[in-house]
């Protein structure tokens, strides 16, 4: 199939329609065995809990092209997982793995023409979501749920292609309690976001970065991305916090950290303020921003760079990103099996 005529190179991280959408609905204790729809619309009751209640969950996923051809998923089965893993704290019914990986490759297949081609910079991003809908007024969950699949082509999530270097600026505000839904991927975390990213913006930062909501010392995560570090003893750690998401991007970049570049991996607290002036380089990572250099962070009325000029990206992030992508693009050889492809 011919590909759309769009100027791939100079897309943005935005919505753009495609031609179809996977949907499939829950009722009565079964899922329906779901197809593929034209219209983009989704008619909800009014009484939706997803509209009250915010009984809703979501996704993030992209498909490359390969040099070769070949359309590529990466790691979707993390997604399914992780999924779920929200479904049970939001009190939804778990999408079954079977069908959320059909409803991934049919709703990619039936828009082959919008995936990008091999070298464009761009991706195909891929949102699956469960929304709890029906009639309701108590607080209580849905009796109906529908499972959808829709994708966009889109460009780097922030405004540099490649690896751009970005600047974070500490929230006031807590993003998550400790024993609260920060760990799962609920729709509802995002929107209590939008106002600290705003605040962020306005101090001249691309994005927030959360402390803990109990002490404000240690790092949580940015507001649309996990954090990574490397430190100036060879280590590459992560925050571990109860309230942070469980990035699959985090989690690769983890294992290649150990397994290639063979550094002292650790998930552990860090403590932003006693631990900066320790930090080699620091990056935000996730689907949407693959892995972003972080030059500087402000924190205590001042911003404090992590490298000398606060835009250079190093050597390790630079190789992270390099291998990460090389992976997920079939450049480089997939040692781990975490690529899954979809058969146009």
């Amino acid at each position: 199939m011919n590909k759309k005529a769009l100027n791939w190179a100079q897309l943005g991280f935005q919505y753009s329609k495609t031609d179809y959408r996977f949907t499939a609905t829950y009722e009565n204790g079964t899922w329906n065995a779901g197809s593929l729809v034209d219209d983009e619309m989704i008619l909800v009751h009014e009484g939706a809990p997803s509209l009250h209640y915010a009984q809703q969950c979501f996704e993030g996923m992209k498909a490359q092209s390969a040099e070769d051809g070949r359309v590529l998923l990466f790691r979707p089965d993390l997604n399914s997982e992780r999924m779920n893993l929200t479904t049970q704290r939001l009190l939804m019914p778990e999408v079954p793995k079977r069908l959320f990986i059909r409803a991934i490759e049919e709703t990619v297949r039936a828009n082959s023409a919008w995936i990008p081609p091999y070298g464009s910079g761009a991706s195909l991003y891929i949102r699956p979501m469960l929304i709890g809908v029906g009639e309701n007024l108590g607080l209580n969950p849905a009796q109906q749920y529908e499972f959808r699949v829709f994708v966009s082509p889109v460009g780097p999530y922030y405004k540099d292609a490649g690896l751009a270097v970005i600047s974070l600026a500490v929230s006031e505000m807590d993003r998550a309690a400790p024993a609260g839904t920060g760990s799962f991927k609920a729709g509802a975390n995002y929107a209590g976001g939008l106002l600290a990213t705003l605040k962020a913006k306005e101090l001249g930062a691309n994005e927030a970065l959360y402390l803990d909501s109990a002490e404000h010392r240690y790092i949580d995560e940015a507001g649309s991305a996990n954090i990574v570090i490397a430190m100036k003893d060879g280590s590459f750690i992560t925050p571990s916090s109860n309230a942070i998401l469980p990035s699959i991007t985090r989690r690769s970049l983890m294992h290649l950290a150990g397994k290639q570049l063979s550094m002292k991996t650790e998930e552990r607290p860090i403590d932003l303020r006693k631990e900066f002036a320790q930090f080699e380089e620091v990056a935000a990572c996730g689907t949407a921003a693959v892995l972003s250099p972080v030059g500087k962070i402000w924190f205590d009325k001042k911003w404090h760079t992590v490298c000398q000029d606060g835009q250079t990206v190093g050597p390790i992030m630079q190789e992270m990103y390099d291998l990460l992508v090389g992976i997920q693009k079939g450049e480089l050889a997939d040692n781990f099996n975490w690529l899954h492809e979809v058969e146009i």
